[in-house]
């Protein structure tokens, strides 16, 4: 009699992310079952205009400035009045500026602002997820509006946390999150990671990059990890909540 109507979840997920980014929503939407609740609090990113316009590349400023207070702690603070489990910081790129110390600093004092709840964020997860697949060497890909400059703090991050880079570049697509199809990433990433990583991480929770998970695993014979992938990953294990209802977005949900 009654048609679904969202309310019975069995776990219910907080989510910040830039203001004009759909990204994180739309790639976390697609991959979770129904009775995953996610819930979405905005916070004011200096590198994007309305619509989700940005520069070819995006400035370090604003990068490093969407992590540090007022404006994402205020935002964790309201979110974590709403029955959620915990909450997942959709950004990437600043933690390449702040490094895994102020990462880990960073996720501490949001914690905080959440009354306790746990706080994940997509590089710590994705260190995490590289450590529960075994692998040591991996090929580092970066959206391409993220400028040499970052993609290289990208590379330090992943050195800092034992991990050997053999290989990271922002991929040669069209700068723009709409422009980005699951075909074209497929065929640059098929093209360009070397065989000697054990393992691709594709950074950027603005980067549509999900769909081409599973494509990617069957043609490099190796595990992909991508930013909201990982979010999500990190958040259900944050939560106590298994990953179950959730297929085809790569071997990392496999794990146990």
């Amino acid at each position: 009699m009654w048609q679904p109507d969202g309310w019975d979840v069995r776990v219910r997920l907080g989510i910040l992310t830039p203001h004009a980014d759909v990204g994180p929503e739309s790639e976390l939407r697609a991959m979770v079952p129904a009775d995953v609740g996610l819930h979405t609090a905005r916070v004011a990113f200096g590198a994007m205009g309305r619509g989700g316009t940005m520069d070819a590349t995006i400035p370090l400023a604003p990068v490093r400035a969407f992590a540090e207070p007022p404006g994402v702690d205020e935002a964790a603070g309201l979110l974590a009045a709403a029955p959620v489990a915990a909450i997942a910081f959709a950004f990437t790129s600043s933690a390449y500026v702040i490094g895994p110390q102020g990462e880990g600093q960073m996720l501490a004092r949001l914690g905080e602002r959440a009354h306790g709840l746990p706080v994940v964020a997509p590089c710590a997860a994705a260190v995490e997820a590289l450590r529960v697949l075994g692998a040591g060497r991996i090929a580092l890909v970066d959206p391409p509006w993220f400028d040499v400059a970052l993609t290289d703090l990208g590379r330090g991050y992943y050195e800092d946390c034992g991990f050997e880079v053999v290989y990271a570049d922002s991929c040669e697509l069209p700068s723009g999150q709409t422009l980005i199809t699951p075909a074209a990433l497929y065929d640059w990433v098929v093209g360009h990671v070397p065989d000697t990583a054990e393992a691709v991480v594709i950074g950027g929770n603005g980067f549509r990059a999900v769909g081409a998970i599973a494509a990617l695993e069957t043609a490099l014979g190796r595990p992909v990890l991508t930013a909201n992938q990982v979010l999500l990953w990190a958040a259900l294990r944050a939560a106590g909540a298994s990953a179950e209802g959730i297929a085809g977005y790569g071997r990392l949900f496999g794990h146990r």
